[in-house]
């Protein structure tokens, strides 16, 4: 069983405006995410939000919802709140709310290759660089439950690169993660 795990708690001080509900071809940028990975091969989707409008959105669509209330200590905060709550899961996939052009094309590719190898951690890669979303298997789950700060797992990505297997995805602008107000209007159009 593979949860995934939609940190959708950040405080957007970048864009200085809640870019989970900014809109990209008339769809939130969060919706976006959940529809996607909602009709993907995820066994459960949770959401881990701080925004009582993201909340909404996620029960929209009937997805396990979350409030994070220390989202103030970063992104750590949510990935622990999605692991703990994620029970007897195999594995959990981490997906951004700001990654607008994610599909379930991409997520169910990811998946199929978490469960053809014997990798315990499954990262995108997109044109030589990581980003999201990454699998990470259960065996990681004490190392998830111990990270502190604004990062996801990326430290226990380095701390095993024996168990990492990196997926080349040709279409960069699926890992595109929104953080600005340059970045959005770079994205306007797409």
């Amino acid at each position: 069983m593979i949860r995934g795990i939609i940190l959708a708690s950040g405080f957007s001080r970048r864009m200085k405006k809640d870019k989970l509900l900014m809109e990209i071809d008339g769809v939130k940028m969060v919706e976006k995410v959940i529809q996607e990975s909602s009709i993907s091969q995820l066994d459960q989707v949770i959401l881990i939000y701080r925004s009582e409008e993201v909340r909404k959105i996620g029960d929209k669509y009937g997805v396990k919802t979350l409030y994070n209330p220390n989202a103030h200590l970063g992104q750590s905060a949510g990935v622990k709140i999605g692991v703990e709550e994620s029970g007897n899961a195999d594995a959990y996939m981490f997906l951004m709310g700001d990654q607008p052009f994610i599909n379930s094309k991409l997520i169910d590719k990811l998946i199929y290759q978490y469960r053809k190898s014997s990798s315990t951690i499954i990262v995108p890669c997109y044109n030589g660089r990581n980003g999201t979303p990454t699998i990470f298997s259960s065996i990681h789950r004490d190392e998830l439950l111990n990270i502190q700060g604004d990062k996801g797992g990326r430290d226990i990505i380095k701390k095993n690169p024996y168990a990492v297997m990196k997926v080349h995805i040709d279409d960069e602008q699926l890992g595109l993660d929104i953080d600005t107000p340059v970045d959005f209007k770079s994205i306007e159009g797409k």
